[in-house]
């Protein structure tokens, strides 16, 4: 990956100074509302609340779906929700089924094989479901573009009610049915995820917010990567304390294996520690071990499966390491290297790798791997004798990875997904066209700029700045993820001393030195943590970072001037707080590729009398550095 360049977009010094004055936060946190679109005091006020909240009646449509399942209620017939093998599909299951037993359903599930069945709802599947009693199938994140087969599905007298968030059709073609879609019925926020759908249809059913389950919410809207944003926002905060203090035996036995205390969970935890576990039942096995985790009453039985799902996980990640290995050959094969920003043009602009032995299981995480690395959009194809599986990512914010397939649909036998994430299949005859249409469609839409890394820089602060009360602020704007990324921060004038290997090599902890009166002295590693910090009755000089992943080393010589971005964090060990920087990028001091749009610092920003600040919660801990697992 090409050295990213540094964005430092303007900033408007009034809007600092007004965002200060009336919300009562500091200079630091008011630029990082500015740089984000949010200097109008009354946008940045409900940000940072994260209340955004619409009732289930915002759903056009919704109360034929909700009379259609209290129809088959009354009439006791076989109800079976029909999920999908990932995060989102599995919760949003769990809901649906927990909300119709509620209300004495007699109710199933059927969850689809990845290998046997592929995505979403098949004519196999519906025949089966027939056969075994079905007379109501309720999707669950799936079924939007099934015109075909809900028409099967009522033929032979099942009723369907479809509830999913997925993109619709190209051709705009819609089910024939009941349907709960955020875009497809208006909802005022479209970006939720088919678990937070499914939640505000079961509230309809129940007649109140089922809130004992908006620990499935935050779980499932974390790992899909919808935007952390409006309603989503307020979803995932709520979410998060409900999985805090969660009673389901399921989720707390998987958070013991996944080593997290339900005390300090966080996005990171759900996105690094309890996702890619719930994730591996789909990918490598059947999804149906990760509902039955949720479901469980049982602690036994609970324990028994989060274990499972540990061992599966561990069985992905040597799985991914194999597959990545095989595809970055096939990439140095192509001289396929995204350029980093140099005007070389990169070619090809899309990758599409096909192999066999891939499992189909795991090559939607590599995609996504290899998507962030290149900066360009990904498929990965598995293939099995006459036909392919793959999965894509669109790996940089410019591509619309489902239009891309939209555009090339006449080579695939099917497709779906969203903007950013995308599975397909394909014969393989059909494989070589489709990656000519594909990179033709890239070279359209995508401008070499496009490709670059882009570091976008939030805020300038002094090392002053660089303490426990800028770090619980900060915290104001979480849950950060998709479309709220953690705070950068950047400091032009570090040093970094004390650089220790860490992690058996494979990160880097040092310190960070800014000015005078921070001696280059090797702290004793028997040293309490907080005789470390400097002393309150002065301005810090130095402090304490981290850069995960490294191998032990820098980008800038110890002791060189070096202008560096860093995420502000709490770290928690051993039950002592303090103030931690993660190391994001740096360069020498002085070195080109900075696009410096910002305000500068020693602008009238800062009111003359401190503002109180927003009051701070309680601290985060530091990442569990795991593999994000996204969906798809």
């Amino acid at each position: 990956m090409g050295e990213p360049r540094f964005d430092i977009p303007e900033c408007e010094p009034s809007a600092v100074l007004r965002l200060c004055r009336e919300l009562g936060v500091s200079d630091a946190l008011a630029q990082v509302l500015v740089r984000r679109g949010l200097a109008e005091p009354a946008r940045a006020r409900a940000f940072i609340a994260a209340d955004e909240s619409h009732p289930y009646t915002a759903f056009a449509g919704i109360e034929i779906a909700i009379a259609t399942i209290r129809r088959h209620l009354r009439e006791g017939t076989r109800i079976t929700v029909h999920g999908d093998y990932d995060v989102d599909g599995v919760c949003s299951t769990a809901v649906l089924v927990r909300a119709l037993r509620r209300l004495g359903a007699d109710v199933d599930w059927y969850l689809p094989d990845r290998e046997r069945d592929g995505y979403g709802l098949n004519a196999d599947t519906v025949v089966r479901l027939a056969a075994r009693g079905t007379r109501l199938l309720v999707s669950a994140d799936c079924a939007i573009t099934a015109v075909e087969e809900v028409a099967a599905a009522r033929a032979m007298g099942i009723d369907v009610v479809v509830s999913d968030h997925h993109g619709v059709r190209a051709d705009g073609r819609l089910p024939d049915a009941p349907i709960v879609h955020p875009t497809v019925c208006g909802y005022p926020f479209a970006e939720l995820c088919a678990t937070a759908v499914a939640y505000k249809l079961a509230e309809g059913l129940i007649g109140h917010e089922p809130s004992e389950d908006l620990d499935l919410v935050a779980l499932a809207t974390i790992a899909d990567v919808v935007p952390l944003l409006g309603e989503n926002r307020a979803l995932v905060r709520r979410g998060l304390r409900a999985l805090a203090g969660t009673v389901k035996p399921g989720l707390r036995a998987l958070m013991t294996v996944a080593r997290i205390d339900p005390a300090r969970v966080n996005e990171r935890t759900v996105a690094f520690g309890l996702a890619p576990r719930i994730n591996a039942a789909g990918r490598l096995r059947r999804a149906d071990a990760a509902l039955e985790l949720i479901l469980t009453e049982d602690p036994l039985r609970a324990a028994q499966v989060a274990d499972e799902l540990d061992r599966i996980n561990h069985e992905r990640r040597a799985a991914e390491r194999t597959i990545r290995l095989q595809a970055e050959a096939l990439i140095a094969e192509l001289g396929g290297r995204a350029g980093d920003g140099d005007g070389k043009e990169p070619t090809p602009r899309a990758l599409v790798l096909a192999s066999e032995g891939w499992h189909v299981g795991v090559i939607g995480i590599v995609a996504s791997r290899l998507a962030e690395t290149h900066h360009r959009p990904v498929v990965l194809i598995a293939l099995d004798g006459d036909r392919g599986r793959g999965s894509g990512r669109a790996g940089c914010e410019a591509f619309d990875l489902l239009g891309g397939l939209s555009a090339c649909a006449e080579h695939l036998s099917r497709y779906g997904g969203h903007r950013a994430a995308a599975g397909l299949e394909i014969e393989r005859a059909r494989v070589a066209g489709f990656t000519a249409a594909l990179d033709a469609y890239a070279h359209d839409q995508l401008a070499v700029a496009d490709m670059a890394p882009v570091e976008r820089v939030d805020t300038l602060v002094d090392g002053a700045d660089l303490g426990m009360d800028l770090a619980e602020e900060l915290q104001e704007l979480a849950p950060f993820g998709q479309g709220n990324r953690p705070v950068s921060l950047m400091l032009r004038d570090a040093t970094f001393v004390d650089v220790r290997p860490m992690g058996e090599g494979k990160h880097t902890r040092f310190t960070v030195r800014y000015g005078m009166g921070c001696p280059s002295v090797r702290p004793s590693a028997r040293a309490p943590v907080r005789a470390l910090a400097p002393p309150a009755t002065r301005l810090p000089a130095c402090a304490r970072a981290v850069a995960f992943n490294t191998g032990g080393r820098l980008p800038v010589a110890e002791g060189e001037p070096a202008t560096a971005t860093f995420a502000l964090e709490i770290n928690e060990w051993n039950g002592v707080s303090e103030p931690r920087l993660v190391l994001r990028h740096a360069r020498a001091a002085g070195a080109p590729r900075i696009e410096d749009r910002r305000v500068e610092r020693d602008s009238p920003t800062t009111p003359a009398t401190p503002a109180p600040r927003i009051p701070a919660r309680s601290g985060r801990p530091a990442p569990e550095h795991e593999e994000l697992v996204l969906f798809a």
